[in-house]
Order: structure tokens, then sequence, then C-alpha cells
């Protein structure tokens, strides 16, 4: 069982846990998880929580293929007052924040959150892995080959499981080096990598529970599941209760979702099934 500190407050994995996806943006993929008025955001969380989500996310930029990057100063005017919101209504809930900027970062612990999500593994500013060793907050360490500006244009690896987790293995050193304690680990679904990288990821996941660090799966309505199934994001929510599924079953420990309830009952099926 792992554990991890949030801020003070002591975040136990006895069994997977649901991160649910607020996005305080106009673009991300799936229409279903922009929101914009705070009042909206609160109503978000508030079904989550409900529906057994442990961690909420808040994003307040758009990380899909060809998406522009904000700077530090819109997204903070973005995501601030959802987390300082759901903070103030929910005090009993985990909020991660999901950036690759050092400044949002800090402000955004100081506003309630107490998990840094990062998709950039510190690459896209050199002070984040700083700025979070002296938070001393619970870091998700994700891998991406390229940015989102271009990471789908051409992903190639000669083994994707290989070259992610020896990727993931020297980041984890460099974060302890850095004085970074809790480590979550992503090996960056659908982030630089095709339908195939993808689908090979998932069928060997269960290589990168040997790091013994919580396993986040972030598969959620992905264009690996609708273009697969020939849908849309907006359609792919059963894929994506299939693919949970099996990432639970190969050892994820948290499955960030935009559909918490689903997420939820895929955790409750397997744990009935396991100890039948």
């Amino acid at each position: 069982m792992f554990t991890l500190n949030c801020k003070g407050r002591l975040l136990a994995f006895d069994r997977p846990l649901i991160m649910g996806i607020i996005n305080t943006t106009p673009d991300s993929f799936y229409q279903g998880s922009r929101h914009g008025e705070t009042d909206e955001v609160l109503r978000t969380a508030e079904q989550m929580i409900k529906s057994g989500a442990a961690i909420i996310d808040i994003g307040g930029q758009s990380t899909r293929p060809g998406s522009r990057w904000l700077g530090a100063e819109e997204e903070l005017s973005r995501v601030l007052p959802s987390i300082e919101a759901i903070s103030r209504r929910f005090p009993e809930i985990v909020i991660s924040i999901d950036t690759f900027h050092a400044l949002v970062a800090g402000r955004a612990v100081e506003a309630g959150a107490s998990i840094v999500n990062d998709i950039s593994a510190g690459s896209m500013d050199e002070a984040l892995i700083k700025t979070v060793a002296e938070l001393q907050v619970p870091y998700v360490l994700m891998h991406m080959q390229g940015t989102p500006r271009d990471m789908q244009q051409a992903p190639q690896y000669e083994n994707v499981v290989t070259e992610v987790f020896d990727f993931l293995a020297q980041k984890i050193v460099e974060l302890r080096e850095a004085g970074v304690h809790d480590i979550l680990i992503d090996p960056g679904f659908g982030f630089g990598k095709t339908i195939d990288h993808n689908f090979q990821l998932l069928r060997k996941l269960e290589v990168f529970t040997s790091m013994g660090m919580p396993l986040l799966a972030g598969l959620s309505r992905k264009s690996t599941i609708y273009k697969t199934l020939g849908t849309t994001a907006e359609e792919a929510v059963n894929g994506t209760t299939v693919l949970n599924t099996i990432a639970l079953q190969k050892g994820a420990a948290v499955l960030r979702v935009h559909d918490v309830k689903e997420a939820q009952e895929c955790v409750l099926l397997l744990e009935r099934y396991n100890h039948a």
C-alpha cells in the first residue's frame, strides 16, 4: 500500500483511487470537461466527490496535440478561482494542479492544491522541479515525447515500453536528488505516442509497478479509444471503462478520468472479483 503526504494530509492507497478531471479551459479535446464559471466547477466537483473521486485535478491549459501554450499569468487567472472555491467548499478533497509552470504550481499550492501534475517532467520550465521540492508536495512524473505542439507529428520508438521506463527511472533519480520524495509515475498515454504505442504500453503496464511508486493511468476518452472504435471523444466512455479495467488489472493505483462514477465502478467490481 502506498501513502502520499499531501501538505500534512496522508493519502492512502488501500485501493485504487480516482482522479477527476476539471479543465478551466475552452479548448480541451473533450467538450464535456470544459468548465468556465466557478459555480459550474463547484457543481462538477461536488458530483465527482459524491461519485468517489479522491483527487480533483484542475487544469487551465489544454495539452491536446497542437494546442496553444498559455503564459503562467493567464493560466493562473483560469485555475486559481476554481482551486480556492473547491478548497473552501470541500476541504476534505485533495486537489491536484495540472501545470508545467513553476509559478502556477506555487500559487496553486498556496490556494489549496497539494499535488503537482506535470506533463513535461520538468522540461518546459526549469524552475518547476526546484519549486516542487520546496513545496514538499507529491509530484506526478509523466513521459512525453516532444511537446503538445508537435508530439503527435511522427512519434517514434525502437521499444516504447523500454524507452518510457528508462526515461522515468532516470527522472526519478533526478527528482530524489532535487528533494522531491513523493512521486507518482505516469507513462503518458497519448503524449507523443501512436495508437500502437499506447496499446503496447498498456499491454506491459505492469512493468512500471516495479518502480515501487503509485502508477497513474490517464486513458480517459483519448483518441486511442475513439479512433480505434471509429467514434468520438463524446462516445468513448464505454471504451474508457474497458481500458481502465485493464489498467487496474495491471497495477494502476490512480485512474485519471472525466467520468468518475464509471471509473469507481471498475474499482469496486474488480475488488469484488479479486476477493471472490
